[in-house]
């Protein structure tokens, strides 16, 4: 007898490593709970020095035959970790998992149902904003953060910035495979998958929040407030012209320009439609790059990099990219 789409397995792909036990615990089960239960829970430890990692994952794996586990001889980092889960799974379609968050039990089964009724490559979702203890810091993720709401295909955003977090996604088999190897420049498996679903049948947002993202002392400049991020920077890297100079990097290169020409690379390697305007891009990114005093040309980041809802946000990128003399001064102040 044929399968249904409500037997069809669901890959969840998570890597760990030293996790926080209590999170980990919870966010296992939290996915184990799920509403939706055909799901395979992949985990791969990127070689964790704490033992008691390893023995948390072997007793949940004992209990729940949904569960399979690799263990890293070495420490690959997180990107070829994923990268490594990825090339393991085999079902039709794919989910990301952090290793610290709360899924709610319905988020596989809304995100499944809504990318099969927009018939589309890739669904994300909002989430609610939590701390160490599960408390609720902000009901919408996206809301906070001033991120895009994308639908549909050939949005320039999914080549001109990082759409969604990897936790909010679940996608095709066929973006999974076209991921695969990951190229020389891939920085960010969680942007590329957005932008080759964007590139075909298209991508759609769930406005309701379907998980506890977790932020805690750990985190990396994700889950924080522009604050936030700007004073953890400064006292790592001071707040003299040579901290700030590798500020403003991070932001315009290795956060913009870096994920675009990974883009541009999937583009190119799967022969998929070129754009000019995403050819545009990159040349934008590399005239901010250039840029020491100020770059008057306001209306490319205007049709580029601006989207509905952005608030304060656009105003403090337009100051690093166009603005580097000013928004040092700003820098120091903070």
């Amino acid at each position: 007898m044929a399968k249904t789409k409500k037997q069809v397995p669901i890959d969840i792909l998570m890597a760990t490593y030293n996790s926080n036990i209590r999170f980990l615990k919870i966010q296992i089960e939290s996915i184990l709970n799920q509403t939706y239960k055909n799901i395979h829970l992949m985990i791969s430890d990127d070689a964790s020095t704490n033992p008691e990692v390893k023995k948390v994952l072997e007793d949940y794996a004992k209990q729940d035959e949904r569960i399979t586990l690799f263990f890293n001889t070495e420490n690959r980092g997180y990107l070829k970790n994923f990268e490594f889960l990825l090339q393991q799974s085999n079902a039709e379609y794919v989910a990301f998992a952090d290793h610290d968050d709360i899924w709610y039990a319905n988020k596989i089964k809304k995100s499944i149902e809504t990318l099969w009724a927009k018939n589309v490559d890739l669904v994300y979702c909002d989430a609610e904003q939590i701390n160490e203890e599960g408390a609720i810091l902000h009901k919408s993720y996206i809301e906070y953060k001033h991120m895009p709401k994308i639908e549909g295909k050939e949005q320039i955003l999914a080549f001109s910035r990082h759409i969604a977090i990897g936790c909010s996604q679940l996608f095709t088999k066929r973006i999974k495979e076209q991921m695969l190897p990951f190229t020389e420049n891939t920085m960010a498996h969680d942007w590329i998958s957005v932008y080759l679903a964007s590139k075909q049948k298209g991508v759609a947002y769930i406005a309701e929040p379907l998980f506890g993202y977790r932020l805690h002392t750990h985190n990396e400049f994700g889950g924080r407030s522009f604050k936030q991020n700007i004073t953890k920077w400064k006292k790592e890297q001071g707040n003299g012209i040579k901290g700030y100079s590798a500020y403003r990097k991070r932001v315009v290169v290795d956060a913009y320009k870096k994920g675009s020409i990974m883009c541009k690379e999937y583009r190119d390697k799967l022969k998929l439609p070129k754009s000019k305007e995403e050819e545009k891009v990159l040349q934008y990114y590399t005239k901010i790059e250039k840029t020491k005093i100020c770059n008057i040309h306001f209306l490319q980041y205007k049709k580029y990099l601006a989207f509905s809802g952005m608030k304060q946000r656009a105003l403090k990128e337009i100051m690093i990219f166009h603005f580097p003399v000013f928004s040092y001064l700003v820098y120091r102040m903070r």
